[in-house]
This record gives structure tokens, sequence and C-alpha cells, in this order.
């Protein structure tokens, strides 16, 4: 009843239920930007502008903001499908969820996606699983996520049915 950490299950998007990317790709904009912005202003005040120094700058400040998105992309990332649950770099079958609790998790619980705690601005929704465990998914929608599961469960009780 483990999770299968080595591979993506699901790679069909009509079959997200429930998705939250981590972080989006905006943000690696600013380094660029502001490399740009400070050769105008340069170009505006009559200095002779160091054009090198904000082609590296942008370009370092776009690589350090990549990584940023990067790591929250890899292990803030939570999606469920009609098979799988996966939070950051852990993907748990639904066949392995019993139930979605409401309640607030008991200390000590174990995480999914690998951390030892929630992430921050993330919603703590505790699972049982089939064999008697108990474990923390999380996410920005804590309720989303539930309908989420509750929808997946169900698709996988229909699809049991009819086999």
């Amino acid at each position: 009843m483990t999770a299968d950490p080595t591979r993506e299950p699901d790679t069909d998007p009509a079959a997200e239920l429930y998705a939250e990317p981590g972080a989006p790709r905006w943000p690696m904009l600013f380094g660029p930007l502001i490399a740009a912005a400070g050769l105008l202003v340069e170009l505006a005040i009559g200095d002779r502008p160091h054009t090198l120094m904000w082609i590296i700058t942008g370009v370092g400040l776009l690589w350090l903001n990549a990584v940023w998105v990067y790591a929250r992309r890899r292990f803030l990332r939570v999606r469920v499908t009609g098979t799988h649950l996966t939070q950051g770099q852990e993907h748990l079958k639904i066949a392995d969820i019993a139930a979605v609790s409401d309640g607030a998790p008991k200390p000590g619980t174990r995480v999914l996606g690998g951390g030892l705690t929630v992430p921050r601005r993330y919603e703590a929704v505790p699972l049982t699983l089939t064999d008697g465990s108990h474990v923390v998914a999380w996410a920005g929608d804590a309720g989303a996520l539930r309908e989420a599961l509750a929808q997946a469960r169900k698709q996988r009780v229909r699809n049991s049915r009819r086999e």
C-alpha cells in the first residue's frame, strides 16, 4: 500500500480531477525585466549603458528564479487523477485510500510528499489507507482536494463494478 515514487502515473491531462502546479512560471520574468529596466534607465539619463552587466544581471536573476520555480513545481505539486494522488514526488494509488477525514491530523502522522510537516500555506487532509495506516495529504484548497479524492474513489468503484 505504499506510493510508487519512481514513475509518473496517468499523464493524460483529461484524467485530472484536481491539480496545483506548485508555482507559476511568470516569476522567471523578474530578472530579465529588472535588467531591461536598468538598461533603459541608463539610456534615459544619458549615461553610457553597461550592456554586458545588465545582460549578466538578467541571466543571473533568471537562473535563480528558474531554480526556485523548478523546485516548487517539483516538490509542491498536487495532482489527483482517476487512479493516483500525487504529492510532490510521491504517488499514491487511489485504490489504497480507504477514507478521507475532515478533522485535524494526529501529531506525528506521516506527511505525503516526503516532508516532515505540511508545507506552509497548505491545508492538511488526513487520509486512512486500506492497510489501516494514516497519512496526511495537503493542498492549497483542502475542500477541493477532498472532493477530487471522493470523485476519484467513486470512479474507481464504478470501474471495478464494470469489470
